[in-house]
């Protein structure tokens, strides 16, 4: 707060805010969209975000934790208690040797593939199911502004 200025009187701020806020409104849409995708995922025993790991895990192929984060975009701790999870799951598995030094990649076993083969209608209907949600236009634009925060990660 810079002392030289009066504060705003607080009910115009948060008028604005509540109104204007970006960040308010794209927690909202995510925590709405996350809960369609959880509904259809949980009788698999996976969430969303456990899901989009695996995924991203799947397409990047073995990669060290820093490489999952950074693609990601996911903070330290949120990812670690993830793989964690997923890790006793049996869903990946750290790959022995293969960074020869102390990074230790990471990479999606045969039972979190076929997880995902498994899974595979269900993630269909929760896409149905947010694509009516958000609508067409809607989707274009949460895919457009995805496609420029994440960079291609190589494929497998």
């Amino acid at each position: 707060m810079n002392a030289d200025l009066p504060p705003e009187p607080v009910h115009d701020v948060v008028a604005e805010m509540a109104g204007e806020c970006v960040m308010m409104r794209s927690r909202l849409i995510s925590r709405v969209v996350t809960g369609i995708y959880d509904q259809e995922l949980r009788p698999f025993g996976i969430n969303s975000p456990q899901f989009a790991l695996l995924v991203v895990m799947v397409k990047m192929g073995p990669s060290s934790r820093a490489e999952i984060g950074r693609y990601h975009h996911q903070d330290r701790s949120t990812l670690t208690r993830n793989l964690k999870i997923m890790l006793s799951e049996g869903w990946i598995e750290e790959v022995p040797g293969a960074a020869g030094g102390r990074a230790r990649p990471m990479a999606v076993t045969r039972a979190g593939r076929d997880l995902l083969a498994v899974l595979a209608p269900s993630w269909r209907e929760a896409q149905k199911k947010a694509r009516v949600l958000l609508c067409e236009e809607g989707v274009q634009a949460i895919t457009k502004l995805a496609n420029g925060i994440l960079k291609p990660a190589p494929a497998v």
